[in-house]
C-alpha cells in the first residue's frame, strides 16, 4: 500500500489535471466543455476534501490531541477553496472568461500553497504518527464517496 503522501498527493495531481483541463476550455470558449470539466474538477475537489475531513484529519487530531493545529488550518483553507469553487462555477454559468481567470488565478495560488504545506508538512507527519494505521486510513478514504470526479 502506498503511504498517505503518496496517496493524497497524487490525488492532488488528478485534481490539477482536472483543473487545468477546464481552464483550458474555457479560454478556447468552449463553455459546454468548461462546465463539463468544471463539474469534474469541482467534483474531485469535493472528494479530495472528503478524504481529509472525514479520515485524515479525524485521526490525526486523535493522535495528536489537537484539533487546533495544522487540521484546523486546512479546514479553513478547504472552506476559502469552496467559496471560489462556487464563484468559479457562477463564472462559467455566465459564460464570463475575464471573472472565470481571475478567480482561477486566485485559486491556483491557494491551492498551490495549500498542498505544499500538506506535502511537506501534514502528509509527512501523519503518515509518522499514523504508522500503524495508514493501510486501514487509506482503506478509509477509499470509500469516501467519489462525487463523480
Amino acid at each position: 500500500m502506498p503511504t498517505i503522501y503518496q496517496y493524497l498527493a497524487s490525488d492532488h495531481h488528478r485534481c490539477d489535471d482536472h483543473f487545468s483541463t477546464a481552464e483550458e476550455m474555457v479560454v478556447k470558449g468552449k463553455w459546454h466543455a468548461a462546465k463539463t470539466g468544471f463539474a469534474q474538477f469541482s467534483a474531485a475537489m469535493a472528494h479530495h476534501f472528503g478524504m481529509e475531513e472525514q479520515v485524515l484529519f479525524p485521526a490525526f487530531e486523535r493522535v495528536t490531541g489537537n484539533a487546533a493545529g495544522p487540521t484546523l488550518m486546512m479546514r479553513r483553507e478547504h472552506g476559502q477553496m469552496r467559496e471560489l469553487l462556487d464563484s468559479l462555477n457562477n463564472a462559467i454559468t455566465e459564460q464570463d472568461a475575464d471573472e472565470y481567470a481571475g478567480l482561477s488565478e486566485t485559486l491556483l495560488i491557494l491551492m498551490q500553497q495549500h498542498n505544499l504545506k500538506e506535502e511537506q508538512v501534514l502528509y509527512p507527519m501523519s503518515d509518522q504518527l499514523l504508522n500503524r494505521t495508514v493501510d486501514e486510513l487509506l482503506e478509509q478514504m477509499a470509500t469516501v464517496p467519489d462525487h463523480g470526479g
